[in-house]
């Protein structure tokens, strides 16, 4: 008995010793850590719930509703205002009228070898054949061309014989006259834009890439601005998008609204719109600005004609206008032809008349095409654009 008793409190110790170890085990295992001090970006912070008061920085001391300014209408609230869109302000052109004498030293700069060496060939004492022929010479090389020269010495020959004394003043009056009749003073050189029956006029600006016909063409919007007009642009150029943007910056600048199509688009398209939208808006005049590509010319009349006829459904064209380089000189003649027979002009635009041009070219393109030179561009300004006076170029030409 007593050893079964021995037996069981052995067995109690041992299991409570092994218990013990347990749970000695179980209290060294590890805490969990402690939460975190920061506020942990990855959480939200517990929205406040009602009758929580919001807790108040530590410093930065309590104010009362006294210490509080509050605006009561005495000072001034700033608000920001939304920034503005700037708006091209709108320019007033020069007035066209005298136009050409204002800028007539400029033009007379490149001119007056014309004009003083004829004045100084007439002034010799003897004008023996020898002389008349430097004449001859010194004309066509200021590109007046071979008929017109001829005409003006025969002119001149007879006109000095008559007069027999030549003091410097008669030779001079005697010059400008021969020369004005050369160039002409019973030509129309009005460029229409008031079409008899009803607005818009429409014109149709033609030349060569590289003769400023874009350029022209905006430099003409200020022109009719200027005197009184409202203008739509067309910009049918549609292979070279510089001809749109260029065009489009020109209108913005006196307040004309300009037509575009998408690059390499149709043209006779953009020119239908813009004839479109001229009527609408109850304009004076739409510009046409069309392509100068000379590649083939069976491709330019096609492209030029289509236009031509495309507009003429809204109302027929008031005035062609040839844009040419007056520095090529007789070359420019034969683009002048080729146009001619793909359509009817009707005025001549001069470029570039106060650089290196010889002024003879005015008389040369006349004869040539038959229709006046309307218009003469004599600088990079944007009103240098002059109308065209005879009687004022030719005094440009042989000076004071």
């Amino acid at each position: 008995m007593e050893t079964v008793i021995l037996a069981v409190v052995i067995a109690v110790v041992v299991l409570g010793a092994i218990g013990g170890l347990v749970i000695g085990t179980r209290r060294k295992k590890p805490l969990p850590p402690p939460p975190p001090t920061a506020p942990d970006i990855t959480t939200p912070p517990a929205e406040p719930h009602v009758g929580d008061e919001a807790e108040t920085p530590r410093d930065e001391p309590r104010r009362t509703i006294e210490e509080v300014d509050l605006p009561d209408g005495s000072a001034p609230v700033t608000v920001e205002e939304p920034p503005s869109l700037e708006v091209p302000e709108i320019e007033v052109p020069e007035p066209t009228a005298g136009r050409l004498v204002r800028l007539r030293a400029r033009l007379s700069r490149s001119q007056n070898a014309l004009g003083k060496g004829l004045l100084t060939l007439l002034s010799r004492e003897h004008l023996d054949e020898e002389t008349w022929e430097e004449i001859e010479d010194t004309l066509l090389a200021a590109d007046v061309g071979v008929a017109p020269t001829q005409e003006l010495v025969d002119s001149l020959r007879e006109r000095v014989k008559v007069l027999g004394t030549r003091t410097p003043a008669e030779l001079r009056t005697l010059l400008r006259e021969e020369l004005v009749k050369l160039v002409g003073t019973d030509l129309d050189r009005t460029v229409r834009t008031e079409p008899e029956s009803s607005k818009p006029g429409i014109v149709m600006v033609v030349g060569v890439n590289g003769t400023g016909k874009t350029t022209t063409t905006g430099k003409l919007a200020r022109v009719l601005v200027a005197d009184g007009r409202s203008v739509v642009l067309g910009a049918a150029d549609t292979f070279r998008a510089a001809a749109a943007d260029q065009l489009q910056t020109w209108g913005e600048r006196v307040g004309a609204y300009t037509v575009r199509g998408p690059e390499g688009g149709d043209p006779a398209s953009v020119a239908f719109d813009a004839v479109k939208e001229g009527k609408e808006m109850g304009t004076d005049v739409v510009l046409i600005d069309t392509a100068g590509r000379l590649h083939t010319k069976t491709g330019l009349m096609d492209e030029l004609g289509k236009v031509k006829r495309v507009v003429e459904k809204h109302a027929p064209l008031d005035e062609v206008l040839l844009v040419l380089d007056a520095t090529t000189g007789q070359n420019g003649l034969v683009q002048a032809r080729v146009f001619a027979e793909v359509v009817d002009i009707t005025g001549i635009v001069l470029t570039k008349l106060d650089g290196t041009a010889k002024g003879g070219i005015v008389v040369a393109v006349q004869r040539e095409l038959g229709v006046p030179v309307k218009l003469v561009g004599l600088g990079e300004g944007a009103d240098d654009l002059a109308p065209f006076e005879p009687e004022a170029f030719v005094d440009a030409l042989i000076g004071e």
